[in-house]
């Protein structure tokens, strides 16, 4: 064991994160956090894991869910698709490991939604395998103690190079949380060098260099919100891939002109109310202004809701997957109408 991998490993014995719900060695259960606590933090991840493993304690359960189920209890984690390639990947590793789990970090990165780093995090928490990691957290430690700049490839490969030599032989799983929570609480975006265990040595300077931010595009949709009296509001699933794929959602268009069109193809007439104020959510790469408005004299056509793509919901309980902002904009057009 290197001096660096020594002084983190002692730093986080004293001053570390022990006792968060997925600290066990269970392959299952560290995959599912470390799924979750991709681009989310540890206090947002909590409730929704421990939601998680209630309805699906472990991958058998999870790989016999549908879809919608598995959605639905992710739904306000955010980053859909890592619900869907976690679904998928349960499958697959209960119709090719019907003895366990693979142990290599090699076999995990073949599943859908676990790169190289996840896959390293679960064999090194679940198995003690030797295998480094380069989540956000260890790539900035590793990029201000070596004084790595940039994103591009050669970037890449001499963090990777450095995160193996720093990797200990044994106490792998304390050191691969160890790197993870000193990234986390102490060399964080505006660091606190004074407490940090390997400053002696580390060649940051106090400024990292400044990534280029562009400013996020801005998009609209219309979102027709048709509500029957004995039924509720009518949910229309999302298209598989893209933004919220597989959630359920209000009948959308970009052109506020084109919502009739819409209403109909649903096999509805009805007529566009008063627009509501619109509700705004922001994306990693965009911005997002959605409208609601209300179809006002409903008369169906058909039963549109005898298609597995749309459904009425009248409230309450879990509900199916929807997007956050959708559920919350319904919570409240419920309770008033």
């Amino acid at each position: 064991m290197d001096e660096f991998a020594a002084k983190v490993l002692a730093w986080y014995r004293s001053h570390g994160r022990h006792g968060l719900p997925w600290q066990v060695r269970d392959p299952y259960v560290r995959w599912l956090a470390e799924v979750m606590l991709q681009q989310t933090t540890v206090t947002a991840v909590i409730p929704y894991f421990q939601r998680f493993m209630a309805a699906f304690p472990n991958v058998q359960a999870l790989a016999r869910a549908s879809q919608d189920e598995v959605l639905a209890q992710w739904a306000g984690l955010g980053y859909y698709a890592r619900a869907r390639h976690l679904h998928a990947a349960a499958r697959l590793i209960v119709e090719r490991h019907a003895d366990g789990f693979p142990r290599t970090a090699e076999a995990w990165a073949a599943l859908p939604g676990v790169g190289p780093s996840t896959a390293a995090a679960i064999v090194a928490f679940a198995f003690e395998v030797p295998a480094p990691i380069l989540d956000a957290n260890a790539r900035r430690v590793l990029s201000r103690y070596h004084a790595v700049t940039g994103r591009d490839g050669r970037a890449q490969r001499k963090l990777w190079a450095h995160a193996r030599d720093h990797t200990p032989a044994l106490d792998v799983a304390a050191y691969t949380q160890a790197i993870m929570d000193l990234g986390a609480l102490v060399c964080r975006k505006a660091p606190d060098c004074a407490v940090c265990p390997i400053a002696q040595g580390c060649a940051f300077e106090g400024k990292d260099t400044p990534p280029v931010r562009r400013p996020r595009p801005e998009r609209a949709v219309f979102m027709a919100v048709i509500h029957d009296p004995d039924r509720g509001v009518l949910l229309v699933r999302r298209p598989p891939h893209g933004i919220w794929g597989g959630l359920w959602s209000l009948p959308e268009s970009a052109e506020l002109t084109s919502l009739p069109a819409v209403v109909a193809a649903l096999g509805l007439a009805g007529r566009l109310g008063t627009a509501c104020a619109p509700i705004r959510h922001a994306f990693t790469h965009f911005r997002l202004s959605i409208t609601p408005v209300p179809i006002e004299q409903v008369s169906p056509r058909h039963d549109v809701a005898k298609g597995r793509d749309a459904m009425w919901y009248k409230g309450g309980g879990p509900g199916p997957g929807m997007p956050a902002p959708i559920r919350r904009l319904l919570t409240d057009y419920l309770e008033v109408s």
